[in-house]
């Protein structure tokens, strides 16, 4: 899978995201062979820590801003999702300060990843704005959507 255009700063989808914390796929609590202990369920969702983090990005995908009909990556909001003592840390930008969805836009974002991941992680949505979002941050094709020029 390629890279999106909108990791700004930092993790990509297939980075080494070991620092989740997550049981090796197949594994159930403790680290334990799946089926060793009783509680093996969902909470242990066959998820290599490097999954998460393109789960992650994916996830965002269905994020749709409320206003502009796009998704949050393909807007450029996303800046960064990685790992971060034992969560997975997303920094999120909005188009202006004054947002209308700057409270629903990160509570959808981590109910989004939340899902995609079967709560096997927790995630930590931050609104930055630094750098300020413009609409050179776009994907081609959302910008070409809104009406902007070709880069």
């Amino acid at each position: 899978m390629s890279s999106p255009s909108s990791g700004y700063r930092g993790a990509q989808p297939g980075q080494d995201g070991a620092e989740l914390g997550l049981p090796e796929p197949g594994a159930g609590p403790g680290g334990q062979p799946a089926g060793a202990g009783a509680g093996v369920g969902p909470e242990w969702a066959k998820l290599a820590p490097q999954d998460a983090l393109e789960a992650a990005w994916e996830a965002l995908r269905d994020v749709y801003d409320p206003e502009l009909y796009l998704d949050v990556v393909s807007l450029g909001l996303v800046y960064d999702i990685r790992a971060e003592n034992g969560s997975l840390v997303v920094e999120m930008t909005m188009t202006t300060p004054g947002c209308p969805a700057s409270e629903s836009l990160p509570e959808m974002a981590a109910a989004a990843i939340e899902e995609a991941t079967d709560g096997a992680v927790p995630v930590d949505v931050r609104v930055v704005w630094d750098p300020p979002w413009s609409p050179e941050m776009m994907e081609e094709q959302a910008a070409q959507m809104l009406g902007f020029r070709s880069r």
